[in-house]
């Protein structure tokens, strides 16, 4: 139809397409888990937390948090945007040993982890570390400052741990928002180099 004035119909601009993606926050008992995925949720997060009884006593060390009251005994749930196109559904996990059995389902489907880490227990994140690592699924470490001290250096954390060089080892703090989203950008990003990586068969 050729009108004088006729103007063709302008298609609609695209929506946005909308991803999803699920990340696992571990680590040890008492490294601050439940703070993390509270302090950047959008939601009010989901937790399991129980009061601790006497059956944890000599089980749990509250040493380095005298005052933890409550414990995690299933999981933490948030969900934050990172973006207007990318939702991330935040899973923290329990830190006992005794509750290990649950990390296997709730890991499964995420396409990377956090793993917090308490510099004055270090030894607490091997397990998470060694869990990650053999399951092939992409992590980086997040050193928790407590009192905004960081009690160790991050190279020194790397050798204790034997981290390697190409994961990421991040100072945040679990209480500040804007510290919890950097730390999830930083593994969002690392989590793609990872997947971009397999795909082409070339090295991380």
């Amino acid at each position: 139809m050729d009108s004088v004035g006729y103007r063709a119909p302008q298609q609609a601009a695209a929506a946005p397409t909308m991803t999803s993606a699920k990340i696992v926050v571990a680590g040890g008992f008492g490294a601050g888990k439940t703070t993390f995925v509270g302090s950047v949720s959008e939601i009010v997060p989901l937790t399991t937390e129980a009061m601790m009884t006497d059956a944890s006593t000599g089980v749990d060390d509250l040493a380095a948090t005298p005052n933890k009251a409550t414990t995690t005994v299933a999981m933490d749930f948030g969900r934050v945007s990172l973006d207007t196109d990318l939702i991330l559904y935040l899973f923290g996990t329990p830190g006992q040993q005794r509750f290990w059995f649950m990390w296997d389902d709730l890991v499964r489907g995420a396409i990377g982890a956090v793993v917090l880490a308490d510099t004055r227990r270090l030894a607490d994140s091997f397990s998470p570390v060694d869990f990650f690592e053999d399951r092939g699924l992409p992590y980086i470490v997040g050193l928790n400052t407590f009192d905004g001290v960081l009690t160790h250096r991050v190279e020194d954390v790397r050798e204790a741990m034997s981290i390697d060089p190409s994961v990421p080892i991040v100072r945040c703090d679990a209480r500040e928002r804007e510290s919890t989203k950097q730390t999830l950008i930083t593994l969002v990003e690392y989590a793609m180099r990872q997947w971009i990586a397999a795909r082409s068969g070339t090295p991380s």
